[in-house]
């Protein structure tokens, strides 16, 4: 017999959001609740941009408006331009960036692999 399983459901608009600066919030939609993923959803205003900063996972970026660019430590000039519908894997302990590269809001979906969300900023 299997065991019984739940299947997870996570609501945006029920959602906590929490200000990332005033040019952007997040809405955690998974996380620190048993499962092995951490999701959330970042809406960015037109100038923002994260700081250099790096994960000890791989994070998954996928874009749901907008436009955004992303970058590696020392590869600022070759940023990846990615538009709605396009994912970016950034790789485990490197460096990365990420901007509003349009003048709209840009919404993306962020899949950290890993049960909790671990951020190290970069002081330069």
């Amino acid at each position: 017999m299997r065991p019984q399983a739940e299947a997870k459901i996570a609501r945006l608009s029920e959602s906590e959001t929490i200000s990332f600066g005033p040019l952007a919030d997040y809405n955690r939609l998974t996380g620190d609740d048993g499962l092995p993923v951490f999701t959330g959803v970042q809406t960015c205003k037109p100038g923002y941009q994260t700081p250099l900063h790096w994960h000890p996972y791989v994070e998954c970026l996928f874009i749901i408006e907008g436009e955004m660019e992303a970058w590696l430590e020392g590869q600022e000039d070759r940023p990846a331009r990615l538009g709605e519908g396009d994912m970016i894997a950034l790789p485990a302990c490197v460096p990365h960036v990420f901007r509003n590269a349009g003048d709209r809001q840009l919404r993306l979906l962020g899949i950290h692999a890993s049960p909790s969300r671990i951020v190290h900023r970069v002081q330069e």
